[in-house]
């Protein structure tokens, strides 16, 4: 994972169709109690690393709304399964798809600073004007 949908979303659910990986569900379908805008599954995220810009970033109308968290790697692994924003996956085989056993592509360039800050996507990677 490496992008997290922020309490500003206006739950339009453009960033939905867009996920290659189909990460992102609508408020109605997150794993979280009481979710109140969409949700994105951080053990399934690529960052759209094979693309100029995530997705998900690309069609949402609100600016800033999608920012960087951390990698979804082995060293992050307390980050993401002892965290209020997430609810991991559990597979009926391999159990929770935790990032030490589910670890995700990121984006190399995105520093950890702007990660740790939650920096927009939009901004970091000039979506905006």
């Amino acid at each position: 994972m490496a992008v997290l949908i922020t309490d500003t979303c206006i739950n339009c659910d453009a960033c939905i169709e867009e996920c290659p990986a189909t990460a992102i569900v609508s408020a109605d379908e997150s794993p979280l109690t009481d979710a109140e805008y969409t949700y994105v599954k951080p053990e399934k995220c690529i960052e759209c690393v094979d693309a100029a810009v995530p997705k998900c970033a690309d069609v949402c109308p609100t600016e800033g709304c999608i920012v960087w968290d951390m990698p979804y790697i082995e060293e992050y692994n307390d980050h993401f399964t002892q965290s209020d924003d997430y609810v991991i996956r559990v597979h009926k085989k391999k159990g929770i798809l935790s990032p030490a056993v589910n670890p995700q592509a990121y984006r190399e360039n995105i520093t950890k600073e702007q990660r740790e800050n939650r920096v927009s996507v939009g901004e970091t990677l000039k979506l905006y004007n």
